[in-house]
């Protein structure tokens, strides 16, 4: 990776060990890494400068590693977040998926793991850099930025994660063609550690409430009974 090309990722943890270990793998790798150590600081950092991928510890001084996750989603920042934590509860990734965080490693984790993850959130977000396809897309009171990787409801930006943007910029490239539970999982996950189609109906479910006038009887985000959704614009 030339010095150009290199991708930034956030580490947000307070393990010194951990930091080093990560740290010195990632830079081998060819990232650019910096990091935090406390939740203020992480947030500081999260929101002053452009990252490609931010690692989100969730046992934090100063805070936990959820509510840096809701006050950057709340603010508009939709740079993919990686929750890594030693709980391995389930409430605890779902809580993790509800406030906006895009995947979620419980520790210790298996660092050819970490790294392909981080390359599965890379890849989502290359498809929304600027290509041969229009950058801002409009529907009801709605904006799809692509290049700022901004949604705008009425003027107001919408909070909202990473997969749930990529999520809607899939439908919106789609228009009006009917998509199986199956591809959306392959096209917007593209990988398969959370293989239940049900993650496709609960994150259809948070775009509903977040873009549609009446998410209970949608206008956009269109079930095709026994097939899967369309986008209807």
């Amino acid at each position: 990776m030339s010095t150009a090309t290199r991708r930034r990722v956030l580490l947000v943890e307070d393990e010194p060990g951990l930091v080093l270990t990560l740290t010195d793998r990632l830079e081998s790798e060819g990232y650019e890494v910096r990091s935090a150590t406390d939740a203020p600081g992480g947030l500081a950092l999260a929101t002053r400068e452009r990252w490609d991928v931010m690692l989100l510890d969730v046992m934090l001084p100063g805070g936990s590693g959820f509510d840096v996750c809701r006050d950057l989603r709340q603010r508009g920042v939709a740079t993919p977040i990686i929750m890594l934590t030693a709980r391995g509860q389930v409430v605890d990734r779902v809580l993790g998926l509800k406030l906006g965080a895009d995947d979620y490693l419980t520790k210790p984790f298996d660092m050819l793991e970490l790294l392909a993850r981080i390359e599965v959130q890379l890849r989502r977000m290359d498809g929304v850099r600027p290509g041969g396809s229009p950058t801002v897309h409009e529907f009801g009171d709605v904006t799809l930025d692509v290049r700022k990787a901004e949604v705008t409801r009425g003027g107001a930006v919408v909070e909202m994660s990473a997969r749930e943007f990529l999520l809607l910029k899939y439908f919106v490239e789609h228009r009006g063609a009917t998509l199986s539970r199956d591809e959306l999982l392959n096209e917007v996950w593209g990988y398969h550690s959370m293989p239940s189609t049900r993650t496709v109906d609960v994150h259809v479910a948070w775009l509903r409430q977040k873009i549609e006038p009446n998410p209970r009887h949608p206008q956009h985000i269109l079930t095709v009974h026994g097939l899967g959704y369309k986008f209807a614009g």
